[in-house]
């Protein structure tokens, strides 16, 4: 399977190296945590699993977005690069009503207030029945 995703980004990027998937959750499906290709790394949704227990956070939506962020980051340092170098980040939750929360969480990632373009999606229902799922695209700029 990981030839035949990296033959594939090889034809459609050119340059295409899989992430470490240690630093992160293992993934739930057949996917890849993280894709580098072309300076650019593009990062598939996290849930708020805690990497080192596989326990996911529930019931405090400002702890499970800190969860998101965290396992964002670690692929995000994995792979020399920071919170700052995400240029577009996707929020999917499962009540709006958590919006403020999820906002309130999620700024303190970004020391210096550069925050990437985003799009905050409501939608019916996570994996495992996650709260909240971030995913992001990072290139060093």
């Amino acid at each position: 399977m990981k030839s035949t995703l990296f033959v594939i980004c090889l034809l459609l990027f050119g340059a295409c190296t899989l992430v470490s998937q240690d630093v992160a959750p293992k993934p739930i499906a057949p996917y890849t945590s993280a894709v580098m290709a072309n300076g650019t790394l593009y990062i598939s949704g996290q849930i708020p699993i805690v990497p080192e227990t596989g326990i996911m956070i529930k019931g405090d939506i400002k702890k499970a977005t800190e969860q998101c962020m965290k396992n964002i980051g670690k692929l995000l340092k994995d792979n020399s690069l920071e919170y700052e170098d995400l240029v577009m980040v996707n929020i999917y939750m499962t009540d709006m009503d958590n919006y403020a929360a999820i906002n309130e969480a999620y700024a303190t990632f970004f020391e210096n207030k550069k925050f990437p373009a985003r799009a905050a999606i409501q939608i019916g229902r996570l994996p495992k029945d996650a709260d909240v799922e971030i995913s992001g695209i990072a290139t060093k700029h």
